[in-house]
């Protein structure tokens, strides 16, 4: 039985997910229509044109899916996993990113320097 396999019986077996699932999850950025997060976002907002705040947010978000889509094979299977299965209510790809991107600098050890605000990817 191939490793990633196993990892994903077992992880399937912690979130409750089939195996298949959990391939699928892994293989590929989820299709997500944030719509409904972007509109929240653009009603909570201080501003009077929330029609342009919304497109401003759904393009923010297609771009953030888009990088995504390029750096997917990048992160480890079960990160990629752990972090689509915390995305239950209004799920965005701007929070599936920054569970991804903590994930690995928390893994890595990476800590910014003192003072140093941490850069966006």
């Amino acid at each position: 039985m191939s490793r990633w396999l196993m990892i994903a019986i077992a992880i399937s077996s912690t979130f409750g997910v089939s195996v298949y699932q959990s391939a699928a999850v892994a293989d590929s950025v989820p299709r997500w229509d944030v719509t409904k997060s972007c509109r929240g976002a653009a009603r909570a907002g201080y501003t009077q044109d929330t029609d342009e705040s919304l497109k401003r947010c759904i393009d923010s978000e297609q771009r953030t899916r888009e990088q995504l889509d390029k750096n997917w094979s990048t992160f480890p299977a079960a990160d990629r996993m752990k972090c689509v299965k915390t995305q239950t209510f209004s799920p965005t790809y701007s929070e599936l990113a920054t569970c991804l991107e903590m994930k690995r600098d928390l893994g890595s050890g990476a800590k910014p320097a003192a003072g140093e605000v941490p850069q966006k990817r």
